[in-house]
């Protein structure tokens, strides 16, 4: 379940105030979605930042701000992100901060270590951290920030309790926009029937085909030009490792992609369900009136059906499910 930066907030901020913190967090979410700033509120809250300035000489609350992630750096608060043009994280970055989580943090202050785009960690890095995740250090605080989870080995991702936020992403971009219209014109044929699911799954399945095209084809230029320039200079097993890493990475960017055309198309949903009920607050306002006949025509009790098998779908697809089945039974569930 994801939720939205506040919320997460107060469920870590709940668990602290009982004494049942764990030790290591993975936040997720699409840029924009407020993964830095979360961190630094917790960083605030175990290092027991006031949340209440109090009162000004006018009887006004004082406000207390959360300064950006990157000023609350100390000698026990170190935050890692990937700065040289590799735009990876080193492993010489990650020893580096496994040497000051295990100093001692004057006045028993929690040590905190932060790994921004936490999915830059190569593989040397990872299994580097590993050990600081499986062994950490006492009263110490690791927080992951990360847009790909999916990317992480799954070792990592199995020793952190998982906060996955909302918001962030615009949901236009990146071929949202396409998407909508592509799903306006496909509705537009036809609503409520095993033919127009039919429609909608075949929109939808020809943009995630063409996510996935462009994931391969990223991950085999990588994949021809390493082998060009380091054939002559290390042994086959090398790089057929190398191979095999890039064909994750090509699966990694397909998912992503996936999750962010899910969004999109839970999104448009959602505004069936609001036009509906005549609220505001549309996430595709221009849509509205292509959207409002069909809207009339359904109830609302129908509506809300449809969003929880879209719902349903996108949890089956995160489990080892034929993608193409779970798809048409999907949408036919959720369109039909």
């Amino acid at each position: 379940m994801a939720y939205l930066a506040d919320k997460a907030y107060d469920l870590v901020s709940s668990a602290h105030q009982r004494g049942r913190l764990a030790h290591a967090f993975l936040i997720s979410g699409a840029p924009g979605a407020g993964k830095e700033n979360l961190a630094a509120r917790i960083i605030q809250l175990v290092n027991g930042a006031p949340t209440s300035g109090g009162m000004d000489l006018f009887g006004e609350p004082v406000v207390v701000t959360t300064p950006p992630l990157d000023e609350l750096e100390s000698g026990w608060i170190r935050v890692i992100r990937p700065r040289a043009k590799s735009r990876i994280i080193t492993v010489s970055e990650i020893r580096d901060l496994e040497q000051t989580l295990y100093l001692a943090a004057p006045g028993g202050a929690c040590k905190v270590g932060v790994i921004v785009e936490a999915d830059r960690m190569r593989d040397q890095a990872a299994n580097a951290f590993l050990k600081t995740l499986e062994e950490p250090p006492q009263n110490t605080l690791l927080l992951l920030l990360t847009a790909n989870p999916q990317r992480l080995l799954p070792t990592i991702l199995s020793r952190c309790v998982r906060i996955p936020l909302l918001g962030g992403r615009a949901l236009l971009a990146e071929g949202g926009a396409e998407l909508v219209s592509a799903l306006n014109h496909a509705a537009s044929r036809g609503f409520g029937t095993p033919v127009a699911a039919l429609h909608l799954k075949a929109t939808f399945t020809a943009f995630l085909g063409h996510h996935r095209e462009a994931a391969d084809s990223a991950a085999k230029a990588a994949e021809k030009e390493e082998t060009a320039t380091y054939k002559d200079a290390t042994d086959g097993s090398w790089l057929k490792d190398r191979e095999t890493f890039h064909k994750a990475a090509a699966e990694a960017e397909y998912l992503d992609a996936r999750n962010r055309m899910f969004d999109v198309l839970m999104a448009w949903m959602a505004d069936l369900l609001r036009l509906k009920v005549k609220s505001g607050g549309l996430d595709f306002p221009n849509s509205a009136e292509a959207l409002r006949k069909i809207a009339d025509a359904e109830s609302e009790t129908r509506l809300l059906q449809r969003m929880d098998a879209l719902d349903s779908l996108r949890r089956t697809l995160e489990t080892n499910a034929f993608e193409p089945l779970a798809i048409e039974v999907g949408f036919l569930k959720a369109f039909g």
